[in-house]
């Protein structure tokens, strides 16, 4: 009962903040010069991190098992690896804004939708499938949703670059804006990378205010989506096959085409042909985030839509929605 209460509590103060956080976000993009403001929103941050941790470990201590075994757990955990890829840059004094807002958004978006009510029953721990009670767990699971939040992210930031570079209306970048103070926010290496990309870009015409502000924009963009996309590749390749391993101890086959493995394998197909055509220099940029934008809707079909068929091999990870 009291891990019960704590767990709640925890649960709504990791809410309150990040909404408040995405407040002051908001706040930034309107108005100029509140560098204060925008320190308190990643200190919120910071504070929803250790909030969603305590929860997390609260619900591991009173279980008896790591918290990834339904649907609300991987949301919750989803959401604790959307708040760690936020810190991190912050602590490494790298933050975007961009990403910054991203990741916030995220937060949001993922305890809203597991504390919201619509999944019944699902909020209480139960005892581990018998599949489940395994020590690859954590690394299989732990390895896929990392690895989901990340090129979540950078999918995200991609479909940004897509609506600037497609957008005829130009005039909004040439505000002044804490937003768009791009030149310090680029360290050395994004100098460095961008002074590499600007054949790419060629197109683009510096002459104007315009047409700087918002080579510039598309240019950083490109440059965190590639770094978190790379970093999210990393943690699904090792979560596929340490998911492979697993599937072998359990069913006897590494590989059963099970609706979750064939989408995951998709999802794994599709960011592969993002990262070869963001290393290839002949290709411009507008190419590869047109792959990485295709991959957003990917993954949620891998991650979120398998679930509602409540069929196959993972259907222990399927929900039911409430009706009046």
């Amino acid at each position: 009962m009291i891990f019960s209460t704590l767990e709640h509590i925890l649960t709504h103060i990791s809410f309150s903040i990040v909404s408040i956080v995405i407040t002051i976000h908001l706040i930034t993009l309107l108005i100029d010069e509140i560098t204060k403001l925008y320190d308190s929103s990643e200190k919120g941050m910071i504070a929803t991190f250790l909030c969603i941790t305590g929860l997390l470990v609260t619900r591991w201590i009173y279980s008896g098992h790591f918290p990834l075994s339904d649907l609300y757990e991987s949301l919750i955990f989803l959401s604790w690896s959307f708040s760690v890829i936020h810190i991190v840059p912050y602590f490494k004094k790298k933050q975007s804004h961009f990403l910054s807002t991203i990741t916030a958004s995220s937060v949001i978006f993922t305890q809203g939708f597991a504390t919201s009510g619509l999944l019944t029953e699902i909020h209480q721990s139960a005892i581990l499938v018998p599949a489940l009670q395994s020590e690859w767990l954590i690394m299989h699971v732990s390895m896929m949703i990392l690895g989901y939040a990340a090129l979540l992210c950078g999918s995200l930031l991609s479909v940004a670059l897509l609506v600037l570079t497609f957008r005829k209306n130009r005039n909004i970048l040439c505000k002044r804006n804490p937003f768009f103070k791009l030149n310090e926010a680029f360290s050395f290496n994004e100098i460095q990378y961008i002074n590499e990309r600007n054949n790419i870009l060629g197109n683009a015409s510096f002459f104007s205010a315009n047409n700087y502000y918002r080579s510039q924009l598309i240019q950083q963009l490109d440059y965190w989506s590639y770094r978190v996309i790379s970093l999210g590749f990393l943690f699904l390749t090792i979560g596929i096959l340490s998911g492979a391993v697993w599937a072998n101890e359990a069913w006897g086959s590494y590989w059963n085409w099970d609706p979750k493995e064939t989408w995951a394998f998709i999802t794994w197909i599709v960011f592969a042909v993002y990262l070869h055509t963001r290393t290839n220099r002949n290709l411009q940029v507008e190419n590869s985030a047109i792959v990485a934008s295709m991959g957003f809707l990917i993954i949620w079909i891998c991650y979120f839509g398998v679930n509602l068929l409540g069929i196959g091999l993972h259907s222990y990870g399927s929900f039911t929605l409430t009706s009046n």
